[in-house]
């Protein structure tokens, strides 16, 4: 066997249909971008059962695609088993955060705040917003996603 093992990411919010489905399209096409596939493998999921089996947000998938990191994505909550296979685990805000170290188990270590390269603070939750909302998390996405590959890949963030 030759190759690497790849670094899984797992970006998780509420309900898993604006948040961190947006954060994942990011991932993915950076990822694409800067030649990293064979590196990196992402996913998303939700701490509620809300709305497991649909699809994302169409104002996050509008956003999405005007950015062209759109993806099909299907909605699912998290699993006990994610924990075990996911090397990360990114947690969207603060209730998601202690939601998913409440889980975690011996595993704790592989949940981080998503705005951690930030200092802290929370991703804008466009849930009740219009389209306009998602491009603003969309934006603060890309910042922290970016941020977080370049940690990962030994970039200019290095591994503080």
């Amino acid at each position: 066997m030759g190759s690497m093992e790849k670094t899984r990411v797992l970006f998780v919010c509420l309900g898993n249909i604006c948040r961190s489905p947006i954060a994942e399209g990011i991932f993915r096409k950076l990822v694409q971008e800067q030649g990293l596939a064979e590196r990196f493998e992402a996913d998303s999921a939700g701490i509620g059962p809300w709305h497991v089996g649909e699809p994302m947000d169409p104002r996050a998938a509008a956003v999405l695609k005007r950015h062209g990191a759109y993806f099909d994505h299907v909605a699912r909550q998290i699993a006990p088993e994610d924990f075990e296979t996911f090397d990360l685990i990114l947690a969207a805000d603060r209730e998601v955060e202690r939601d998913l170290l409440r889980r975690a188990g011996r595993h704790r270590e592989k949940v981080r705040l998503i705005t951690e390269p930030w200092g802290g603070g929370e991703v804008s939750d466009p849930w009740e917003g219009d389209e306009a909302a998602c491009e603003e998390t969309y934006l603060e996405l890309l910042d922290l996603v970016q941020r977080w590959l370049e940690r990962l890949s030994g970039g200019p963030e290095g591994d503080s």
